[in-house]
């Protein structure tokens, strides 16, 4: 994919912090589009398709919750939440809205772009232009197929919608079926976190809340394939405990 194509939209009322983070992000080549509140924002990205928003939480009029989970209802393009929470709370509510990842203020602009820089590289699928590796290992369950190559989640024929951090997580899980897996090494894993820092363990009980409610709309029985395994973590169980009904397949 060619850098210099990779679209971002930013999303603050700060001009100072726009102006920043725009000087910073086209050094390395990312075409900068930019918003002042959160309508001019949703009619953006409804009228563009983005590589990238990076969404501030406190904006005039919509603020970047209100934002967020109203992009989820038309569009996946992956969303990075700008936000002066550094609590518990704020991030579990950006995450419940549909965010994909946080950086907390005061930030380092190098930090952003190495952010940045990093969802791309793992949402490099949502790229028109993108040709997949012609090899991935396809998972095949009751009521569900998982193909990697295509970022895509089959439920019983019908595609389901996930955002990049939920089908991270479901696609971790169904790779090693029945075994149970910690939240903090589930950050580790799916999110690529050195070190888990407090309260982060509820982002996994927040994506998996999620997907379980996805799943349970399409087929309740796919729902039900996520276990909770109290005082340690999650896992997913094939119906009957059955792990032989899983196949993995090179495509």
């Amino acid at each position: 994919m060619d850098m210099q194509t990779e679209r971002i939209l930013l999303v603050d009322d700060e001009m100072r912090i726009r102006s920043l983070l725009k000087l910073y992000l086209s050094k390395d080549h990312y075409v900068i589009d930019e918003a002042a509140d959160g309508l001019e924002a949703i009619r953006k990205i409804s009228e563009n398709d983005y590589h990238l928003v990076l969404l501030d939480v406190m904006l005039p009029g919509l603020n970047g919750f209100e934002v967020c989970k109203a992009v989820r209802e038309f569009k996946q393009t992956p969303i990075m939440m700008l936000t002066a929470y550094g609590d518990e709370f704020g991030k579990i509510k950006g995450f419940e809205a549909g965010a994909d990842d946080y950086v907390t203020k005061p930030f380092s602009p190098r930090e952003v772009v190495l952010r940045v820089k990093a969802m791309l590289n793992r949402t490099a699928w949502m790229d028109p232009d993108f040709s997949p590796p012609r090899l991935s290992n396809k998972v095949v369950l009751p009521y569900l197929t998982i193909e990697p190559g295509a970022r895509r989640v089959l439920v019983k024929g019908t595609e389901l919608r996930l955002t990049m951090k939920e089908f991270e997580l479901l696609y971790f899980l169904a790779r090693h079926p029945g075994k149970a897996y910690t939240r903090e090494e589930l950050l580790r894993e799916v999110w690529r976190s050195e070190t888990v820092r407090k309260g982060e363990d509820r982002t996994v009980d927040t994506h998996v809340k999620r997907i379980r409610e996805k799943l349970n709309a399409a087929e309740p029985e796919a729902a039900k394939m996520i276990y909770t395994v109290w005082g340690l973590g999650y896992s997913l169980r094939p119906p009957m405990e059955d792990n032989s009904t899983v196949r993995l397949l090179s495509t």
